[in-house]
């Protein structure tokens, strides 16, 4: 029935606009752009930007899938590229989708309750999820990593974790769980959980702080894992975690709601709402991993940033350099992308869709 009725519906076609000059890419051929849409709203959309055309492609999956019912879903919350495979995490639609990377046609999905992140190891996909429905429960339960083979893309193991697991990061045979403990407001989860990925047994806790979030690790086996805070006394910050002696070692005392390692920088974008004052405190931050500090002022350099309302996302072409920074706006309207050059300049800007928020880098032509 539903089948059918998705048949009467129209295909909502793709847009194109050209932003910049075709270039002749080296490696990195195109940027997915995965758009949030708000939650209930059933309004996640695919972006791709193609470097060897200029073009912006706006809300590519219903037109190449146009059998799929309800699309894409409710809220995109992760997006990464594995082999010929691209992985959208689709949070509170309970499934992870899977495309085609060169062309964005669907091949499976992957029933996830709850999922949030996704990440890879030698074949596998592990996908962190909170494991419960969406709600705030201070008795929800503890949540869960999902080993998934990435060919038959069917669930091979399971691991219980911390409370509402979000981002992870693999370093020798280990793979590191951020806990958020969000649902069970005001009781955080403050622990990052390890795994070994031989027994996929829990097999060391790590306290950190508060809320934790996005994870990032350098080539030094340093981890950085961001808290959240919780929106009134305590504020965001990253703190450094030592992989090999599973220690903290220190904090970057800077608020961070998403960063981005490339190469020996880390970028940071903040948004942190504040209760208490009723308003947010915005901030591009810059870390060196190698010098071991923060280098001062802001990474755009023009003053474009006076013009990003909510900044929501971030991501660094490896090849390039080129940053992209996302605004969410009222995150109920269409978004906006912006690129700026290594130096912190703006390049080009384009419309999204409703709160772009997570990025893909593929080396593959887009057909």
């Amino acid at each position: 029935m539903l089948a059918g009725c998705r048949g009467e519906l129209p295909v909502i076609e793709s847009e194109i606009e050209y932003v910049t000059d075709p270039t002749l890419p080296k490696s990195i051929k195109g940027l997915y752009v995965l758009n949030e849409g708000n939650m209930g709203s059933n309004k996640c959309t695919l972006d791709f930007f193609d470097y060897n055309t200029g073009g912006y492609h706006r809300n590519i999956y219903a037109e190449r899938n146009p059998g799929v019912v309800k699309e894409l879903g409710d809220v995109g919350n992760d997006i990464a590229i594995y082999g010929n495979k691209l992985f959208a995490v689709i949070n509170c639609s309970h499934f992870v989708e899977v495309m085609d990377v060169r062309t964005g046609v669907h091949i499976g999905s992957i029933n996830i309750t709850n999922c949030r992140y996704i990440t890879f190891n030698e074949g596998k996909a592990y996908i962190s999820s909170y494991a419960g429905p969406v709600q705030i429960d201070p008795n929800a339960r503890p949540g869960k990593v999902v080993e998934v083979d990435v060919n038959t893309l069917q669930i091979t193991r399971e691991v219980v974790v911390g409370y509402q697991p979000e981002e992870m990061v693999i370093n020798n045979g280990r793979l590191y769980v951020a806990n958020s403990g969000g649902y069970r407001f005001p009781n955080y989860d403050r622990t990052v959980s390890v795994v070994d990925l031989n027994t996929f047994q829990v097999v060391n806790t790590i306290d950190v702080a508060i809320n934790l979030h996005r994870m990032e690790i350098d080539k030094f086996g340093r981890i950085y894992v961001s808290s959240r805070g919780d929106y009134y006394g305590t504020g965001s910050d990253v703190f450094v975690i030592d992989s090999q002696t599973e220690k903290v070692i220190g904090n970057l005392g800077v608020a961070a709601n998403e960063m981005c390692l490339c190469d020996d920088q880390l970028y940071m974008i903040s948004t942190e709402w504040n209760y208490i004052t009723g308003s947010n405190t915005i901030g591009f931050s810059q870390y060196d991993t190698q010098k071991e500090e923060l280098i001062p002022g802001n990474f755009i350099t023009d003053g474009t940033e006076k013009e990003i309302k909510l900044p929501y996302g971030i991501a660094v072409n490896p090849e390039t350099k080129e940053i992209f920074v996302s605004d969410a706006t009222n995150y109920v309207t269409p978004g906006y992308l912006y690129c700026f050059s290594k130096e912190g300049k703006l390049r080009w800007k384009v419309r999204t869709g409703d709160i772009p928020a997570h990025f893909a880098f593929t080396t593959q032509d887009f057909n």
